[in-house]
């Protein structure tokens, strides 16, 4: 299809801030405002470290279950419907989390704020990377994924100014409800059209079988390192005695960071090559992750914050971004089927670090079987350069 012959009613700034607003609400506030909000949590409400390790494997799982109805359903105006409908059900399963401090209730929100997040990330990505594909545009993704940096930033924000404030904790999980709607009415009012019946016939073009199983491979290891650092960035900072009351600018730090990455990345992946630039993204988080297993200081905590920020966000944006221009015909559905293995990691490495922290008093031999994985990442990602995508 023509540049000429995509429909004009929305301008391409229009469907990428659209975008930007819808991942702020249905993963930013629906799943990530869960971490900033642990703490108070924990200390107010009596949640304890392995519980919410299994709040995040549910949310997780939530997210898995959304990413299978992705990869299985065909229909674009299926697909749209459900992007559209989680708008509105982000901020009402926000909301919910404050209702009741029975664990049931936590683990209906979390579940569902999962399936939310699915549709912000793989509905909403792929109808944004086809919409400017049938526009002519650059098909990169980074513009897009601006939202998740941005969404952690509003989630520490706004933790650390409800905080300052005395708020509790069910009445911070309001607030974010609120503030949700800031971002939901030009997330409604800029959605992406349904593709046109000519762009639904063009037909698509799938990777080879050996390359998307080490995609698959390593995405599920960086999926594994997304999770731990998501989960409990604030609370590994909280747990350090000296470093207490600073867990919450760790979590703004991350979203500084994330949001100015995704043109770095994206920039990085033009000079170097996609795969090569995602190699650089796995070795830099590395770092990243082992900074605070090796020092107790809050410069460590701090900056493993930061590397954390600027790493997971090029891994996403180049992962789903390099899937979807290898499947034009629907490149939400091939982004589907490969966040099935990170979400798969999702919902194993919380319940997991939790016991081991439980077990141990520390956040230590988590991190470094977080390094070892992402190692196994790495691995995946150089066999993939060897071999074609087709």
């Amino acid at each position: 299809m023509s540049p000429a012959t995509v429909p004009t009613r929305l301008q391409a700034w229009q469907v990428l801030l659209g975008g930007i607003c819808a991942l702020v609400v249905t993963v930013g506030l629906a799943r990530f405002a869960f971490t900033p909000l642990l703490p108070p949590m924990q200390a107010q409400a009596g949640l304890g470290v392995a519980d919410g390790g299994l709040l995040a494997a549910i949310n997780y799982a939530g997210y898995m279950s959304g990413a299978l109805l992705a990869a299985w359903i065909e229909s674009p105006v299926w697909r749209r419907r459900l992007y559209v409908w989680a708008l509105p059900l982000a901020l009402g399963i926000t909301a919910l989390m404050s209702c009741s401090t029975a664990f049931g209730v936590w683990a209906l929100s979390r579940y569902v704020g999962g399936l939310c997040g699915a549709a912000g990330m793989l509905l909403g990505s792929g109808l944004v990377q086809g919409w400017l594909i049938r526009a002519g545009r650059r098909p990169e993704l980074g513009l897009y994924f601006i939202g998740l940096g941005l969404g952690i930033a509003v989630s520490a924000v706004g933790a650390m100014g409800m905080g300052a404030l005395s708020l509790g904790w069910a009445a911070q999980w309001q607030g974010f409800a609120l503030v949700g709607l800031l971002f939901v009415l030009p997330a409604w009012a800029w959605r992406p059209p349904v593709p046109p019946p000519a762009a639904r016939a063009e037909a698509g073009v799938v990777p080879a079988r050996r390359w998307m199983a080490l995609m698959l491979a390593a995405y599920f290891c960086a999926g594994w390192g997304f999770v731990i650092n998501a989960t409990f960035t604030v609370a590994i900072v909280e747990k350090q005695p000296l470093l207490a009351g600073q867990g919450a600018w760790a979590w703004l730090l991350v979203g500084m960071a994330a949001t100015p990455a995704v043109f770095i990345w994206d920039r990085i992946a033009r000079r170097l090559g996609d795969v090569q630039a995602l190699l650089l993204a796995f070795a830099v988080q590395i770092v990243g992750v082992l900074l605070p297993a090796l020092s107790a200081s809050l410069a460590a905590a701090m900056l493993g914050a930061v590397l954390y920020g600027a790493t997971f966000i090029g891994i996403v944006s180049l992962t789903l971004a390099l899937v979807g221009r290898h499947s034009p015909a629907n490149p939400g559905k091939a982004m589907a089927r490969l966040t099935l293995a990170y979400g798969a990691a999702q919902m194993a490495a919380p319940a997991l670090t939790g016991r081991m922290v439980e077990a141990s008093g520390s956040f230590d031999a988590a991190l470094w079987l977080t390094a070892g994985v992402l190692a196994l990442g790495m691995a995946a990602l150089a066999g993939v350069l060897r071999l074609p995508p087709r």
